[in-house]
């Protein structure tokens, strides 16, 4: 098992700054996900530790070793990427055997892991077949076979997962999570998906525009977002968030449409100090209960219905805000009509407030 660190890392491509002086630490032993939309940096970042990328400036460690000047084969990596990757004119025994045979292990010890391997993800039985012959979940799991053969120190995953349909996604990322945990290895994986993100990884680390906007494990990424984009990036469907009044006459409180909130202690002072007309609101779509009448035991909204989603299991109610559509997930008994107004409860310790600027979480900021 090898930790990873970046310190002050930062590569450019030309004018454009893919990775913006980045610190991070990847403990070993553990699953860590870098989560981010398409462009965000997350790849590039990936590939600097993988050693594809060396970086404009800054240090890469595996164990406090540095490796920044280091080749792939040099630090011991295995690396899935989305399309797999296979050789075509190879089959699957010879793929997975190949990283082996590059480093001219004997053919006793070759055959000996290829078989291992292959018979922990599934695929003894796949071994004469070609890459054609298989299917896309199948292909998946040679790739993963033949980066783990060599017994990396670190495996780098690059959104294996994507070229898959919906339910075998499902399948092989709990496969992929149990894999990771039995082996013990520290894992890196890059994905746009925030649900396989906070679904497999033990540590979450949110990026955009090369930058890291937040690192925690799951529960407090999604549950205490930093920034504005971390609460509308995590989350199906993401977090409400729309601007709203502040009134500071009294005490400090927020108009809402058929309400206000007024926050107590540390988050009422940070609103008073922040002194604008405005802040952002949000709050989590699971969170929020709807009524026919005001409850006053939480935060009140009015609003107008707009659309209704049912899902089964629930149902995604979308509603008029003042002007803004947020949505809510409703039991799936819910019933209601286009244009009903109904009243929005949330309670205040799930609310979010959110400087307008700077867009940072006020509860978060020192």
């Amino acid at each position: 098992m090898v930790s990873v660190q970046l310190v002050k890392v930062t590569k450019r491509f030309g004018s454009v700054v893919a990775v913006n002086n980045v610190d991070l630490e990847i403990p070993d032993g553990r699953f860590t996900a870098l989560l981010g939309p398409s462009g965000s940096g997350k790849t590039t970042l990936l590939y600097l530790i993988a050693g594809i990328y060396r970086p404009t400036r800054g240090k890469i460690l595996f164990d406090g070793k540095d490796v920044t000047n280091l080749k792939p084969n040099e630090r011991n990596i295995g690396l899935v990427f989305q399309n797999y990757a296979l050789y075509p004119h190879m089959k699957v025994y010879d793929n997975i055997s190949f990283p082996l045979r590059l480093a001219k292990k004997p053919k006793s010890f070759i055959d000996k892991k290829v078989r291992e391997i292959a018979a922990m993800l599934q695929i003894d039985h796949l071994l004469d077949r070609y890459p054609a012959q298989l299917s896309g979940g199948q292909q998946q799991r040679v790739a993963l076979a033949r980066a783990l053969v060599k017994e990396p120190s670190v495996l780098l995953l690059d959104e294996p997962l994507s070229n898959l349909d919906a339910m075998l996604r499902l399948k092989i990322r709990s496969e992929l999570k149990r894999l990771q945990k039995d082996l013990g290895i520290t894992a890196i994986y890059v994905t746009h998906d925030q649900s396989e993100a906070l679904a497999m990884a033990d540590k979450v680390v949110v990026i955009n525009n090369g930058v890291i906007q937040q690192e925690g494990d799951p529960h407090e990424v999604y549950r205490n977002p930093r920034n504005v984009f971390v609460a509308s990036f995590i989350g199906s469907p993401p977090a409400n968030i729309f601007p709203v009044k502040v009134d500071l006459v009294e005490e400090p409180c927020v108009i809402l449409p058929g309400g206000k909130y007024c926050p107590k202690g540390i988050l009422a002072e940070r609103l008073k100090n922040l002194g604008k007309e405005t802040v952002l609101f949000g709050f989590r779509p699971e969170d929020a209960t709807l009524h026919e009448v005001p409850r006053h035991d939480g935060i009140i909204m009015e609003g107008e219905v707009y659309t209704i989603e049912p899902l089964g299991r629930e149902v995604i109610v979308t509603l008029k805000v003042d002007g803004n559509l947020v949505k809510v997930i409703a039991p799936p008994t819910t019933t209601g009509r286009i244009s009903q107004r109904v009243y929005i409860n949330v309670p205040r310790d799930k609310a979010m407030l959110f400087d307008p600027d700077t867009e940072k979480n006020l509860r978060l900021i020192g």
